[in-house]
């Protein structure tokens, strides 16, 4: 695509990065077979092809965005399957990116879904004031959640229950088993716990550090490690998605500086993927730049991992099939694709793949709440090929996924990692007692 660019407009280091972008994209369209926004509406300026086209007309002429292009950009859902049909190599995450920090820097939003954004910004990635947020969702749901669009979507996918606040997500070390047992530790890593998992389901974590205890692995939880940005950042606000990316940055180094650790585990792909992009992020910033570098290479999820150090052999075969839904974060942000499967039927498991598993769920961070309506759709249609396998069970590696899925169907749905802890010693997964 040819791109025109000022000399000017290049010094600025996003403007140089979309530039780059631009010029690889050669208009083949084939990302639109791929794209769920487009798959579902049939609109054009809903498919990446149309995204860009409008990205680079706001870029180019510097103008504000257009109420027409926030429109079509919040219909994005980031799922980054265009990316992995792209046969040029476009890297379409970086450039919506700059795109919703433009929006978010020129375009006044009407109050209500301005407020709304302000709220959710403010609240998910606070555990203990999402924890009271939900009770407020409570109160509130009898007269709420029959309204249309975000605010009755928010009562409505309030939960019925709330677990009680892991002890094991509050900054600590936890030994391996092996080194209480006076055998030598095989390794040491640090786990992100996230933010609203460790309020919606913290035996996501539990069952993590069970794992890896169990497999010789001490688990460290870095003070002053929170949220990772996701959030914030995939609303445009980059000056908050920063913040709270260099509190992780300077939490993991600090660990990796003092005792060591051999990697960084995230067990949330959706937070994977952008602690993955830590680098980019922060590319210009001479104080940042390096240790930023350094914790996305020392990332990995916790298949990654869990492949490096091995199942143990020979586990017994368990008379169950579990449909695995591969996150859209995992398998086109992560590119992590077989590793999940493969070890859950070393675990014992039948494992199955449903059909148009490149299509999005609909959870994608806070879009399932912001676009109630193309959520829906995308999680019936993710629901009716799920159970269209016939599966005991269902497995994912993302909170949000997990949680939207749910919502649909009555078919359990678990963690993978819930999964494995099982198989190799730890207790029945919550989400399959009866």
């Amino acid at each position: 695509m040819q791109t025109n660019f000022s000399i000017a407009q290049l010094e600025d280091p996003d403007i140089a990065a979309a530039n780059d972008i631009l010029r690889k994209c050669v208009h083949c369209g084939f990302c639109t077979a791929t794209c769920p926004t487009y798959v579902t509406l049939g609109d054009e300026l809903d498919s990446p092809r149309g995204r860009i086209y409008q990205i680079k007309d706001m870029l180019e002429e510097d103008k504000p965005a257009s109420p027409k292009l926030v429109k079509h950009i919040d219909r994005c859902l980031s799922c980054l399957s265009c990316m992995t049909t792209c046969p040029s190599g476009v890297h379409y995450m970086h450039l919506v990116d700059i795109a919703r920090a433009r929006i978010h820097e020129t375009y006044e939003r009407p109050f209500l879904d301005k407020w709304l954004r302000k709220v959710l910004a403010f609240i998910l990635p606070k555990p203990q004031l999402f924890r009271l947020s939900l009770v407020g969702a409570w109160l509130g749901a009898p007269f709420l959640k029959g309204l249309p669009g975000p605010i009755g979507a928010m009562f409505r996918m309030a939960p019925k229950t709330i677990p009680k606040p892991s002890p094991w997500d509050a900054p600590q070390s936890i030994p391996a088993e092996q080194s209480l047992e006076g055998k030598p530790r095989k390794g040491r890593v640090a786990l992100m716990t996230g933010c609203a998992q460790q309020v919606l389901q913290p035996q996501i974590n539990e069952a993590t550090i069970r794992l890896l205890t169990r497999m010789g692995i001490e688990v460290v939880v870095a003070d002053g490690a929170g949220c990772c940005g996701a959030l914030v950042h995939h609303m445009g606000d980059t000056e908050t998605s920063h913040h709270q990316a260099a509190a992780n940055i300077n939490a993991w180094t600090s660990e990796a500086e003092g005792e060591g650790i051999d990697a960084i585990i995230i067990n949330a792909s959706g937070c994977g993927t952008t602690v993955k992009d830590y680098g980019f992020m922060f590319r210009t910033d001479p104080a940042m730049a390096e240790k930023a570098e350094k914790v996305s290479a020392m990332t990995k999820d916790i298949t990654e991992y869990l492949s490096e150090i091995g199942l143990p052999d020979d586990l017994p075969e368990k008379d169950l099939t579990v449909a695995y839904h591969s996150a859209c974060s995992m398998q086109h942000g992560q590119k992590i694709t077989g590793l999940p499967k493969d070890l859950l039927t070393k675990a014992g498991f039948k494992v199955v793949s449903p059909a148009e598993g490149h299509l999005c769920c609909g959870s994608a961070g806070t879009y399932n709440l912001l676009q109630p309506e193309l959520a829906d759709k995308l999680k019936a249609r993710k629901v009716k090929n799920i159970e269209a396998t016939k599966p005991d069970l269902i497995a994912g590696g993302n909170i949000g996924c997990i949680q939207q899925i749910a919502g649909g169907t009555e078919i359990p749905v678990v963690h993978t990692v819930e999964l494995l802890d099982w198989a190799t010693g730890g207790p029945l997964p919550k989400g399959l007692k009866n």
